[in-house]
């Protein structure tokens, strides 16, 4: 049985809380938040046997194997630390670090003590994602991919966290160095990560307030962000955020040298597209007919999901969780290569230097 506990019990806590009570042979034995009343309310919720305020206190009682880590990222680094030092496994909430250094520091540690580290990047394990996969390893690309575009927008007229960041003058998001994109973009980034070979890419960004925001005198948050990426065997990537672009996107496109995927994660669709062009009007008729099979097919496949309870909202989280532990139990490599992860920091850290730099001017 492996003991989890987690620390910060705020909303993003449940749905972690969720999915380790869906993944057998795991038990949450504690949760700890500096707010007295969250971990007791959280504790109570979940059933869980111990509530915490106190870190030190929270690791030396509950004595867990993995902790979760679901605070706001200014904490990030520090929880991951101690935890880490304290012979604990980590899994951080993304975005992991806020920095680059930090992430390095946090994966040094990790290995200097055989110890396991991820980060929250649920959104590259979500059904579409996982079938994706499968479909460059066999080979459809014919090739390694040429051009990639990843699309990850937020809808400000959401009435719940957009509008509580947007009233309030001291939220922790306007702390961090890409204040709204620093909290949300790394699942973006982290799409293409997984499949750039270099590094160090060239990073060219361009971020701007939306003309919505700044007719509510927000001139502070950046809620556009367009993004160009080349590593250097010249695969080129594009990176969209976007608070206004209806509907919000969470889309991935893959060009390899033959054929290309298109990924869509809100549909949990996976379409295949051919790179041979028909002759004469054939182009016209035939491909829209594939495109709809697929579609189909893609569409039955969720419904015997569904039947299967097997389509919530957080099963990219529940598998990228399971697929963590079970590299912790098997001592296998984690499910999100740390490579990838400084990688997705880097390009990070490059984007917020530019728009900042560009700010101050």
């Amino acid at each position: 049985m492996i003991r989890v506990g987690l620390i910060g019990c705020g909303k993003i806590a449940d749905q972690h809380a969720e999915a380790i009570r869906q993944i057998s042979g795991c038990d949450i034995v504690g949760v700890c938040d500096r707010e007295a009343l969250m971990s007791k309310q959280m504790c109570e919720r979940f059933h869980v046997k111990q509530s915490f305020s106190d870190v030190n206190e929270f690791l030396g009682i509950s004595q867990p194997e993995v902790v979760h880590v679901t605070t706001p990222p200014q904490s990030h680094f520090a929880l991951g630390k101690l935890c880490l030092e304290a012979g604990c496994h980590v899994y951080i909430e993304k975005p992991f670090t806020m920095n680059t250094e930090e992430a390095e520091e946090l994966i040094g540690i990790a290995n200097g003590k055989n110890l396991k580290i991820t980060v929250g990047h649920n959104a590259q394990f979500t059904h579409a994602a996982r079938r994706m996969r499968q479909f460059v390893k066999d080979g459809f690309l014919g090739g390694d991919p040429i051009h990639l575009e990843s699309y990850y927008c937020y809808d400000l007229g959401d009435p719940g966290y957009a509008k509580a960041v947007l009233g309030d003058e001291s939220h922790w998001v306007r702390g961090l160095p890409g204040k709204l994109l620093h909290n949300v973009i790394s699942h973006g980034i982290s799409k293409l990560a997984e499949f750039l070979s270099d590094d160090r890419p060239k990073v060219i960004a361009h971020g701007f307030t939306s003309a919505l925001l700044k007719s509510v005198n927000e001139e502070d948050i950046i809620d556009e962000l367009r993004v160009i990426i080349r590593d250097s065997r010249d695969c080129t990537a594009y990176f969209t955020f976007s608070s206004q672009i209806h509907p919000a996107l969470h889309q991935l496109r893959i060009y390899g040298p033959k054929n290309a995927l298109f990924i869509d994660d809100d549909h949990e669709t996976v379409i295949k597209i051919n790179g041979r062009r028909l002759k004469s009007y054939l182009n016209q008729f035939i491909p829209p007919w594939v495109f709809a099979k697929q579609y189909l097919a893609n569409s039955a496949s969720n419904i015997k999901k569904f039947i299967r309870r097997d389509f919530h909202m957080n099963s990219g989280m529940k598998f990228l969780v399971e697929s963590f532990y079970r590299s912790i139990v098997n001592d296998t490599p984690p499910p999100i290569s740390y490579r990838e992860i400084l990688l997705t920091s880097r390009i990070m850290d490059a984007i917020f230097e530019q728009l900042n730099h560009k700010q101050m001017m």
